[in-house]
């Protein structure tokens, strides 16, 4: 009888801690993002990881300045998720998106040498081998194509990561397609566009902010990014060019 006690008051701790996937994905959704770090971290998961990575992610996008020591949590976490389970996509995802938040704060040269580019390529070339159809991975290969090409002019792009204009928006395209109501897929479009080439795109941007203010919002992050369409589209509207490239610059994490 005492043994079995024992027994029972060691598994008590695990019981009490134990989140499941889905309570920790609603303490996201809530944006109880701190909540979401505990549980996440607590529950020893690839999908727990990758959701306390995602909610780091979204209290550092929703700062008013650049944080590193959030952006490198998220790194952290998200290799522990792409350690748990290397094919489950969002540890992926989430690991590139850390790495390309780090490297606008950082600068070209640094995240070069660490090879930033090539490591956030692996990783989502990775979610889409596990998730072909996962909205987020191919928005995020967009935007890395349209990043590389920003940052290095379309022969060093191709040249050096295969990067192209013609193939983020050919991503863009499918993301959008295979989640057409998701606020923040339209959102992130957007937003990589306005920092491409805002008068190129600048009927493709009005409408990827419209779809994603008038999409239903899934969790407090989406409402928030729904509150900055409104704003960027606001600016476009006015014609307000310098506000707008300097809210774009925010709000896509580069310093001052």
């Amino acid at each position: 009888m005492k043994a079995a006690l024992t027994a029972l008051f060691l598994l008590l701790p695990v019981a009490a801690h134990g989140a499941t996937t889905e309570e920790i994905f609603a303490a996201y959704a809530k944006g109880d993002y701190d909540q979401a770090v505990k549980l996440g971290e607590a529950a020893r998961t690839a999908p727990g990881y990758a959701i306390a990575a995602r909610a780091v992610l979204a209290d550092a996008v929703l700062r008013d300045a650049p944080c590193m020591p959030c952006l490198d949590k998220a790194e952290k976490l998200s290799r522990q998720a792409v350690a748990a389970d290397p094919r489950h996509a969002f540890g992926q995802v989430w690991l590139a998106v850390s790495l390309g938040y780090q490297s606008r704060i950082t600068g070209k040269v640094r995240a070069r040498l660490r090879d930033a580019p090539g490591q956030s390529k692996i990783a989502l070339d990775a979610a889409l081998a596990a998730e072909p159809k996962n909205a987020f991975a191919v928005s995020a290969l967009g935007g890395w194509n349209i990043e590389i090409v920003r940052g290095g002019g379309s022969y060093l792009a191709r040249l050096l990561y295969g990067a192209t204009e013609a193939e983020g928006i050919a991503l863009f395209d499918r993301a959008v397609k295979l989640a057409p109501g998701n606020v923040a897929v339209h959102y992130q479009v957007a937003l990589s566009l306005l920092g491409f080439d805002d008068q190129k795109y600048r009927s493709r941007i009005a409408a990827e902010l419209r779809a994603a203010i008038a999409s239903n919002p899934a969790t407090s992050y989406e409402k928030a990014m729904q509150g900055r369409a409104s704003e960027l589209l606001g600016l476009i509207g006015r014609g307000q060019r310098d506000a707008l490239e300097a809210k774009v610059r925010i709000f896509q994490g580069y310093p001052d």
